[in-house]
């Protein structure tokens, strides 16, 4: 975070969500923060090699394109942990991957086209390793609005919240574009010209589709996609409460509107290993901020909640997203 320049504080702030569909979007969002196109070019050019984002582009949602998301996590003798670290990144289907303080020691997630993917992926998984999965599916979203701002002191559930939808079936062309822009937009300044280049599309078709993925919820958002450590969030807490029944689903949208939670999920216990049912992120620049803000928040959650936990991520063993 100390190396950052002004310029680039800037840019990882405000470019987030909100890329301009136009013909120069560069053009445009740099005038909107007071620089040129080159140099807002050239500044998210140098903080993509830097990894201090990991991606610029759109985010996809794949459970609207009908595929699925999962968070798995696996139980890792300590001998054993980098070669199965190694077995579980090479499985495509692995979008994210971390090292948590628990007996369940690694999380990934599992990002599939099709919700078949997912058993697929699992059994391939327990034959590598021989070691079992944990799987969370997603029994309810209650907030995915994540937004970071450097320095690591700001709320972080700033974002849009688009609750999940019905899957939305892309049509030839819309899966080209997925596939053109997942890994990130080019980085010159017509991109969009670009992208209609590589998929055989007008750019003023590539233009249309693409709003119409981004309205329809596809695309979560366009924009930077910060690496969290580098900006200042150095401690990751997935906090977990045991929640009776009866009151998940009213704890859940409260905590899920807090300004500290940037994702919150109800999700299956797995006894009796995992008695928790109740997920949700948060992010602070020092593990006690984020361990005073979850004290908090379980306070406020009353005797519903009868136990609860903060997992914090200690190194990220994979990070690149969906896939398609």
């Amino acid at each position: 975070m100390n190396g950052l320049s002004d310029t680039e504080r800037l840019v990882v702030d405000h470019l987030q969500e909100g890329f301009p569909l136009v013909a120069r979007p560069f053009e445009a969002a740099g005038r909107a923060l007071g620089l040129d196109e080159d140099r807002l070019i050239t500044t998210l050019q140098a903080l993509l090699s830097r990894r201090v984002l990991t991606r610029f582009g759109p985010l996809v949602q794949v459970e609207r394109l009908g595929g699925a998301f999962v968070l798995a996590a696996l139980s890792v003798p300590e001998p054993r942990y980098e070669a199965v670290a190694a077995q579980v990144n090479a499985l495509p289907a692995v979008a994210h991957n971390y090292r948590r303080e628990h007996a369940l020691n690694m999380w990934f997630v599992l990002a599939t086209e099709q919700p078949e993917g997912i058993g697929e992926a699992i059994a391939t998984i327990e034959r590598h390793t021989a070691l079992p999965v944990y799987a969370f599916p997603k029994e309810r979203e209650y907030f995915v609005g994540m937004r970071f701002t450097v320095g690591g002191t700001a709320p972080v559930g700033q974002g849009r919240h688009r609750p999940l939808a019905q899957p939305c079936p892309l049509e030839t062309a819309d899966r080209a574009l997925v596939r053109a822009v997942q890994a990130g937009l080019p980085l010159v300044p017509a991109p969009y010209a670009e992208v209609a280049r590589l998929t055989g599309l007008e750019e003023s078709v590539v233009l249309a589709r693409l709003s119409r993925l981004l309205d329809s919820g596809v695309f979560r958002r366009i924009g930077a996609v910060p690496n969290h450590y580098a900006i200042g969030y150095t401690a990751n807490g997935m906090a977990v409460f045991d929640v009776e029944e009866g009151a998940v689903d009213r704890l859940g949208e409260a905590l899920g509107a807090m300004p500290a939670v940037s994702h919150c999920y109800r999700r299956p216990r797995r006894l009796p290993l995992w008695r928790y049912n109740l997920f949700a992120m948060l992010h602070g620049d020092s593990r006690e901020a984020v361990c005073a803000e979850v004290a908090r928040l379980r306070t406020g959650m009353g005797e519903a909640c009868r136990d609860h936990a903060v997992l914090f991520s200690s190194r990220i063993l994979k990070k690149t997203g969906l896939r398609i």
